[in-house]
């Protein structure tokens, strides 16, 4: 991909002049788990001392659901990894509801949308948890129930 750029800029340039400093207008992100705040685990599955699996990690992930203006989500939609609560919280969606991004002093909206195999989710305007606004065609409301962890 670099070779036929204009510029390259290094990791540290990438989060602190551009991340950081809220030129990103969105961030992509994906993750093992997410609950219903749009909080995304990436780091563990289980107790932290002794997970059942270990992942990759953060990489990034904090930072760009921290400081992008917004954020979309993509993932395969199962109750395995759309869970009540995460087992580990990596990256920081609506926290535990409204508010708890202004108290944390995270400068982007958040997760504005999650996209997955069965639709759309975006946060509630009043209590932050992701509600279904769209399904892919052919899905039923029974199988959009039936891969997600929370009502």
């Amino acid at each position: 991909m670099a070779e036929t750029a204009d510029a390259l800029i290094s990791i540290p340039e990438t989060f602190a002049y551009w991340l950081q400093a809220g030129r990103i207008d969105v961030g992509f992100l994906g993750g093992a788990q997410i609950d219903k705040f749009a909080n995304i685990n990436s780091t563990v599955i289980g107790n932290y001392d002794n997970p059942t699996t270990r992942l990759p990690g953060a990489g990034g992930a904090p930072e760009i659901a921290a400081s992008a203006k917004q954020v979309m989500v993509i993932m395969r939609q199962s109750v395995r990894s759309f869970v009540e609560r995460c087992d580990f919280r990596t990256s920081v969606g609506h926290g535990s509801g409204p508010g708890d991004r202004q108290r944390f002093g995270l400068l982007g909206e958040g997760p504005r949308w999650v996209i997955t195999d069965l639709g759309i989710l975006e946060p509630d305007p009043s209590s932050s948890e992701l509600t279904m606004v769209a399904v892919q065609p052919g899905v039923t409301r029974d199988q959009v129930s039936s891969a997600t962890g929370w009502a």
